[in-house]
């Protein structure tokens, strides 16, 4: 009999999920919202599959990130004016709030102890990683010729993609022996799989024996011990009675089993899926093994993008271009940025884009800049450039290390004042910009200090005394001038001078709980000027205090399962642990308001891509560049392994260069379909390095018609 199930499919921009909320509206209107379809022969009793507690029949919807989630839940709520209940989560997301919910029924299966479960970030994990593995860098792994963060991470990360994968611990040794063969696993930078299978065995141990999960950890529990538990299936069929998965070919392998499952007790699903997308292939998304499921389903095709798009005109050309099976003389709707140096690059990108925007041809937000990579360089020149013309430019999930804000950086220096042990993780350079983020006006709107760089230099020559245990500030006379400091700058030292004894006297009584409740009375103090902080200003604060009490947490988790105080210098591994850059400033997205709302989108192609964003114009920078034919950090070590159509077979070279051109031409095709008017190939002879860039799109940028800077006037 016909699956009631839809499997819809479709290029970018096709309509898949306007056609994916469509269909919820159409169960729902079949039914008068009493119960989602279901096989012919349970239509009657359909009501019983409805727990005592659901006034509804409820939906389970699903996205592949986040931010798509945000969109696609809204857009459900609009079309069915919120009537219908819709729980939407990410993939991780629903098994990480599904393990947390059914933690007790986990205690029972693998005999845990009955603690509540802290999840790990990370840069967390990766920390009390290296802190358990340590006696083995020191002996076993010094031959592995890669460094110890690195080896540490891609451990790891064979952890999570053979969760995703749903391939137990016991089987990852012997798959990377067949893939590899057991003489080359070492080569290939990784530890010999005897080993490796007793480091994974005893980091999951250990972490479940204290209650920690990781991401890895947590899709392994979900996969191999709830979802095949009885009593969870029960649970989960009572909950949901429809499905709705919107790009799913960016799902991890385990999701197959999951939606199987459904189908199998007849949940209706909803399933969309584009065959040019997989942007997430290489990071444990398994595309043809989810395509699986259109066997199961009524099948959509949808045709190519029912938008203007330059796909409909270009991918043609474009192919050709790149496999010089034809000869194409130029590409419409393309020109090219081409200069020597990259310099004159973004300068001449950032003049293209200013005049157009000052002849009111386009709006800021209508505008993409997407790169193979973006270094701090040009990110930072191209924000500066086009913001002096009064264009905002909006870097597009834009994780940048905490340590690179001043304010955090600050707030890092006052921590070495006040506890212990933390007076070798500072400087005079550091105490002066201290000084300066600390003297802003609290009380007015203006955020000019009340110490500048050069006042600030001289109390840090003259009044910072440095000790390794114990760094003090000393009282501005120590300096014999300090009537050149002048009114404002003594009084604002002598505020902070005061702030740090009181603080440091309540932290020897211990009348501070920990460094969270510090950085929160330095912030309210010194940082908060009636919320007149820069909004990544306050979104680098927040995530700062997250991090402080997520370390916390842990370390005070880790503290009570040994038996152990904490130590004196779990501070200082704090500090350190930010300054080495691991941690970054990604807050809960919002919505852009005011300015940045019309603001250019600055991305990488990963990140453009992931978003499903669309412009008028698109900016293709460094268009040149080797990069936009590899993975990059797009893909993780050993990913092809867990796929499904090719599991445990090996990863040769000409894998590589196949599946290398084969992600360019759906980037391409992806993009295409992503811009409706116009796109420029900017490329320069040398990139940032100074070597000549000579890659795949050269042929592209050729094609295209130059610009004649002789109309421009340079930035």
């Amino acid at each position: 009999m016909l699956s009631d199930s839809v499997w819809i499919e479709g290029s970018s921009r096709s309509g898949k999920s306007a056609r994916l909320i469509a269909q919820f509206c159409t169960w729902i209107d079949k039914t008068n919202g009493q119960s989602y379809p279901r096989r012919q022969r349970n239509t009657v009793n359909s009501q019983e599959h409805l727990s005592k507690y659901q006034t509804a029949p409820a939906i389970l919807c699903l996205a592949a990130n986040d931010e798509n989630r945000r969109e696609l839940v809204e857009r459900i709520v609009s079309a069915t004016a919120g009537k219908y209940p819709v729980r939407a989560k990410t993939p991780l997301g629903f098994f990480q709030d599904e393990v947390m919910l059914f933690w007790p029924l986990l205690i029972q299966i693998l005999n845990l102890r009955a603690q509540f479960p802290v999840r790990l970030r990370p840069e967390t994990e990766q920390e009390l990683a290296t802190r358990l593995w340590r006696s083995h860098f020191d002996s076993e792994l010094r031959h592995t010729g890669v460094n110890e963060y690195r080896l540490i991470r891609r451990i790891l990360d064979i952890l999570q993609l053979a969760a995703y994968s749903g391939t137990p611990i016991t089987e990852i040794a012997p798959l990377l022996e067949r893939s590899f063969g057991a003489a080359e696993v070492t080569t290939t930078g990784i530890v010999e799989t005897p080993l490796l299978e007793s480091m994974l065995l005893q980091w999951r141990n250990w972490c479940l024996e204290r209650g920690l999960l990781t991401y890895g950890i947590i899709t392994e529990l979900y996969d191999q011990y709830l979802l095949p538990d009885s009593n969870y299936q029960q649970h989960l069929l009572r909950r949901y009675q429809a499905v709705l998965a919107d790009d799913v070919d960016d799902y991890p392998g385990i999701m197959r089993d999951f939606f199987d499952f459904l189908l199998d007790r007849e949940v209706v699903g909803a399933f969309t899926y584009n065959p040019d997308g997989r942007v997430r292939l290489g990071l444990g998304a398994d595309p043809d093994y989810l395509a699986g499921l259109r066997d199961r389903c009524r099948v959509e095709l949808l045709p190519q993008p029912l938008l203007n798009c330059l796909a409909n005109t270009l991918s043609l050309p474009v192919a050709e271009l790149l496999d010089n099976t034809a000869g194409v003389l130029s590409l419409p709707s393309c020109q090219s940025i081409q200069t020597t140096s990259r310099r004159d690059l973004l300068q001449q990108t950032a003049e293209v884009i200013a005049q157009a925007v000052r002849s009111h041809q386009i709006q800021p937000q209508e505008i993409a800049i997407i790169a193979p990579g973006l270094d701090a360089i040009a990110r930072y020149t191209l924000v500066e450039l086009l913001s002096k013309q009064g264009i905002p430019v909006a870097p597009l999930n834009d994780q940048r290390p905490l340590v690179s804000y001043p304010i955090i950086r600050a707030l890092l220096t006052l921590l070495s004042f006040v506890y212990p042990g933390l007076g070798r993780l500072v400087d005079r350079n550091a105490v002066a910009e201290m000084l300066v983020v600390l003297s802003r006006n609290r009380h007015e709107s203006s955020l000019i200090p009340n110490i500048d760089l050069v006042r600030a230099g001289l109390i840090a020559d003259h009044c910072y005394a440095p000790h390794p245990e114990q760094p003090n500030l000393l009282p501005v006379t120590a300096y014999d001038r300090w009537d050149r400091l002048g009114y404002a700058a003594t009084t604002a030292y002598g505020e902070i001078i005061q702030w740090i004894e009181l603080q440091r006297s309540q932290q020897q009584q211990r009348l501070i709980p920990s460094p969270i409740s510090l950085l929160d009375r330095a912030i309210q103090r010194f940082l908060w000027n009636g919320s007149n902080l820069p909004y990544e200003q306050l979104a680098a604060l927040r995530e700062l205090l997250e991090t402080a009490q997520h370390y916390w947490e842990v370390d005070t988790r880790f503290r009570q399962t040994e038996a152990m105080e904490t130590p004196p210098h779990a501070a200082t591994q704090f500090v350190q642990l930010l300054q080495s850059g691991t941690i970054t400033a990604n807050p809960y997205p919002v919505r852009p308001i005011g300015p940045m709302s019309r603001a250019i989108t600055l991305a990488t192609i990963f990140q453009y891509r992931s978003s499903r964003k669309c412009h008028r114009w698109q900016f293709w920078l460094d268009a040149g560049s080797p990069l936009w034919l590899s993975g990059g950090a797009a893909t993780l070590f050993g990913a092809p392994l867990f796929l499904h159509d090719r599991y445990a077979r090996g990863w040769t070279a000409e894998d590589t260069i196949n599946a290398d051109w084969q992600r360019l031409q759906r980037i391409l095709q992806d993009l295409l379909s992503r811009v409706e008017q116009r796109v420029y190939l900017c490329h320069s002879d040398l990139a940032v390095n100074g070597q000549e860039q000579d890659g795949p799109l050269l042929a592209l940028v050729n094609a295209a018609a130059p610009i004649n800077f002789k109309d421009y006037t340079l930035i």
